[in-house]
């Protein structure tokens, strides 16, 4: 029987050691696209800091990486995040959308804003400072009005 914990203990030790050398993409760009909402919009300083604190990370081209984001599988998890969220909304490329995405976009960010399913909560544990205060929720939810 202790052999046989031995075993997976060994065998679950050489797996964790063994993804450390799956590579991750990173996510950054070293200039503002002229596609960036930055460049599209006037922003108040306000929602800039708002929207680069919660959202920036997985929503734009340009991710900051924290310490545990070397090692695997934080990294693949944060890294299939990433991607999933650029897919759905990038504010990197956020001018290269129609006028009519645009505005979806904006609608649908207020929207998941207001009902708390935006920031993840799953980002949130590890960012405390991403959360969402009822102002800064207000404060994003009249800038899009306000467009």
């Amino acid at each position: 029987m202790k052999s046989y914990i031995k075993w997976i203990i060994y065998s679950l030790l050489i797996l964790l050691v063994g993804i450390q050398f799956i590579p991750t993409s990173t996510n950054q760009q070293e200039i503002t696209p002229y596609s960036d909402i930055r460049k599209v919009y006037t922003i108040p300083d306000n929602v800039l800091t708002i929207l680069e604190t919660s959202c920036f990370d997985c929503h734009s081209n340009n991710t900051n990486y924290p310490f545990y984001s070397r090692i695997q599988p934080m990294a693949m998890l944060m890294d299939r995040h990433i991607r999933i969220g650029k897919e759905v909304l990038n504010f990197s490329e956020f001018g290269d959308y129609s006028a009519r995405g645009k505005r979806n976009k904006l609608f649908s960010i207020q929207n998941q804003i207001k009902d708390g399913e935006m920031p993840l909560t799953s980002y949130t544990l590890m960012h405390n400072d991403a959360k969402l205060s009822d102002e800064d929720k207000l404060v994003i939810e009249e800038w899009i009005t306000n467009l």
